[in-house]
Formats: C-alpha cells, sequence, structure tokens
C-alpha cells in the first residue's frame, strides 16, 4: 500500500466488539488503524475502511459525506437486478454471449464492485475477477464471504472468484477463458450531479486506468472467443498503441455501450443448467 493512499484512509472499527477484526484488517492491508469511531459523519480523518455489522465499508467522512460503498450481493440494487433485471435478455448478455445452450467462462479483469460479474454468474456463467485496488479487494472479499452464508444465493457465489493482483500481468498466467470483460475507469474533466458515489469515491482511491490500451491488448491475447469492453455510450473507443484496432460491433443503451472484439464462435462451457429465460 502506497504512503499517499495510507495518509487518506484509515481503518477504523463502529465498536468494540469489531477491533480485532478492523485491526486484522489494517495489519493485513497496511493501513494505519485509528479506533473506535461510532459516527463517521463526526470523525477528523478524510476516509475510513470501516469494519461495521454489516459489512466493511469504505465511508468518507464529515457531515455532509455520502453514504458508504460496500459490496452486498443479498439485498438492495444488486438483489433487485437479480431478480427483475430482463435475464438473458440484458445488454451484458447478449455482449458477453450468452444465449440457449451457451453460458461462456468469462474473466473480468476490471472487477470493481463486481455488479456485472454478479449479473453474469446469476445467468450461469463461470466467472474469475481480477481486482488491482487492495482496498476494493477487500470490499469485494467482505461481500462474497457473508454471501456464501446466504442460502437463496449461495450457488451464484459458487461461479464466482476473486483474485488479486494486475490483470495484465495475471492474464499472462491463467487459463484462458472464452470471454475477458474489461470495464476501465478513464479520466472525467467533471464531478457532474449524475456520477455515482461509488465513481467519486473510486477515483479519489483508486484513480484511473490510465494502461486501459494495454489492458485491452493483453485481453485479446488472452481470450479464446471474445473481448467485451464496456464504455459510456459516447466515449471513444479505447486505443492500443501500433494497432489500428476497432470493435467487430458495438451495443448501445441509454448511458453505456459494449465494444465486442469477436474472435471466434462460443462454444458452451457451462458446468450447470440455467433458465435461458431468466
Amino acid at each position: 500500500m502506497n504512503k499517499v493512499l495510507s495518509s487518506i484512509v484509515k481503518v477504523a472499527a463502529a465498536h468494540g466488539a469489531l477491533q480485532k477484526h478492523a485491526q486484522q484488517m489494517a495489519e493485513s492491508l497496511n493501513l494505519p488503524y485509528v479506533k473506535v469511531i461510532p459516527d463517521p459523519k463526526k470523525c477528523e480523518h478524510s476516509h475510513l475502511l470501516y469494519v461495521t455489522d454489516k459489512g466493511v465499508q469504505l465511508q468518507q467522512c464529515g457531515k455532509k459525506a455520502p453514504g458508504p460503498v460496500w459490496v452486498d450481493f443479498v439485498t438492495g440494487s444488486v438483489a433487485h437486478r437479480r431478480k427483475f433485471g430482463g435475464g438473458s435478455g440484458q445488454m451484458i448478455a447478449k455482449a458477453v454471449g450468452l444465449k440457449s445452450g451457451v453460458r461462456p467462462s468469462v474473466l473480468d479483469v476490471t472487477a470493481g464492485l463486481a455488479k456485472d460479474a454478479f449479473v453474469l454468474a446469476t445467468l450461469g456463467c463461470q466467472v474469475q475477477m481480477i481486482e488491482r485496488s487492495p482496498i476494493v479487494h477487500a470490499l469485494l472479499a467482505d461481500g462474497l464471504m457473508r454471501a456464501e452464508l446466504n442460502f437463496e444465493i449461495m450457488d451464484i457465489i459458487d461461479r464466482l472468484q476473486l483474485l488479486h493482483g494486475n490483470s495484465i500481468d495475471l492474464m499472462q498466467q491463467c487459463e484462458k477463458p472464452q470471454v475477458v470483460y474489461v470495464d476501465p475507469m478513464f479520466p472525467h474533466n467533471t464531478k457532474s450531479a449524475s456520477v455515482k458515489k461509488e465513481m467519486l469515491i473510486f477515483r479519489e482511491i483508486v484513480g484511473d486506468d490510465m494502461d486501459a490500451g494495454t489492458l485491452l491488448a493483453q485481453a485479446l491475447e488472452t481470450a479464446e472467443a471474445r473481448v467485451v469492453v464496456k464504455r459510456p455510450r459516447k466515449a471513444p473507443i479505447i486505443e492500443v498503441t501500433g494497432l489500428n484496432l476497432k470493435p467487430s460491433y458495438a451495443l448501445e443503451g441509454k448511458s453505456s455501450r459494449y465494444d465486442i472484439y469477436a474472435l471466434k464462435k462460443l462454444t458452451n462451457t457451462a458446468t450447470v443448467t440455467v433458465d435461458d429465460n431468466l
């Protein structure tokens, strides 16, 4: 963990019974452990990796701070999307290539909060996730651990595997998936009201993915059948140095776009039976 990040993020517990957990997390991430902080809005620190009864949260401090960012696969927007999101009719499902009898293996090299990976696992894909930020990885690991205890979704969680490290390096070592999924964070010049709190805090803590071109180049070397890149709808395609590279085609929605680099026909690698109407 770099010194700049350790000066921004501290680890704290919501109450005394959680101190040991918080101290162990601080030690594993090489971040300062401060103390028990019952109310982050009255805290003098900038950001907390905050251990609560609900889970580990990334919390900006101060009276006007937005709510916490954390990984919750059981309730909230992720659960709503699982139940009512449109199943295999969703644009991400079409982009990855889901169809009757086909559930490709997917490597998500920019896991983030794993919302897209969870959707694909819900639809029957085996998904490996790579996250290079130690803090985001900690949030993800905590969310997966809690979700494993939920009977309703434990089979979905079994289809998710989380790795920590640099995706460009790990792609050169892993077993080739059929699909590599890329959703890089790019620089933005404005902070409009429409930007989600997750993105704002991620930019402060994680930063932008300045190596997206190299990431895409390695993804194309790694994927067996296709690479899918998620982009803001009006954003330019990712450029790869030395290559005049263009997507095979794109799927465009209201706010986002999927650039698909088709390499060969997808075949089924699913080991579970999933209703294609889900």
